[in-house]
């Protein structure tokens, strides 16, 4: 007499790949969130956006063209630039937790009356995007730079996000972060920019492969002038000890 067990049929492959498919979600949290906590503490050695524009040149046939990239600690930066870029893109960084609800809302009713469409992102967010995402305006784009944004918000200090804003924002053509853009433009340190220098660097920030910070036009010269009268209103390196 066979007294063994039949063994139990295997599930059905359908309910496998099920399985599997509901682990992506968990997988997906597991992975984004450890590359942003690991980076509150790593200096990232490249972003996103740097290898998209080595890429594009590369395809182009570009072969010579090389990434402008230098990681400097914001202690190593000059306060002015770090100041120029809130004055110009995100005066409410300090109180906001990643979203600037205020300004989105202005966006949409100005979009609204058919204006010129006018963005609302904050440094979070562009940090997110150049740091971790691509180019465009996709939907699922948006949806990750939110999920980024929250993260990074929850996740690191305010200090840790202008650092990094500050490093890995693209100053010109291929020219990423505060010391590419000292070195590129005016041969010196991140460290010695002075306050015009870095309002232009600030200035050139929506479209810097359009504009120029060590030949500015009418646009950037009247966008930079603009810019230290912000710096100085938002109470100058006073509002960046204020971030600890």
């Amino acid at each position: 007499m066979d007294n063994h067990t039949p063994a139990p049929a295997p599930a059905p492959r359908w309910r496998r790949w099920l399985r599997r498919l509901a682990m992506l979600p968990l997988a997906f949290v597991v992975v984004t969130v450890s590359q942003v906590a690991m980076l509150r503490f790593v200096d990232p050695p490249v972003s996103a956006f740097m290898l998209a524009r080595q890429a594009e040149a590369w395809g182009q046939g570009q072969w010579d063209f090389r990434v402008a990239y230098a990681w400097r600690d914001l202690e190593a930066i000059s306060p002015h630039l770090p100041l120029a870029v809130i004055a110009a893109e995100d005066q409410r960084f300090a109180s906001h937790r990643g979203f600037d609800l205020d300004a989105i809302e202005k966006a949409l009713a100005n979009n609204a009356r058919g204006k010129r469409v006018r963005g609302a992102s904050t440094i979070s967010q562009q940090v997110a995007k150049n740091l971790f995402l691509w180019r465009g305006r996709s939907w699922l784009r948006k949806g990750l730079e939110a999920w980024y944004t929250v993260l990074i918000e929850a996740l690191w200090p305010k200090r840790r996000i202008l650092e990094m804003h500050v490093n890995v924002a693209e100053f010109g053509d291929g020219i990423y972060g505060a010391q590419a853009a000292a070195r590129s433009y005016w041969r010196k340190d991140a460290g010695k920019l002075s306050m015009a220098e870095s309002a232009r660097l600030a200035a050139v920030l929506p479209a810097p492969r359009r504009y120029s910070a060590s030949h500015p036009g009418p646009y950037v010269q009247r966008r930079a002038t603009w810019i230290q009268r912000q710096m100085r209103q938002l109470g100058g390196q006073d509002y960046l000890r204020r971030l600890d």
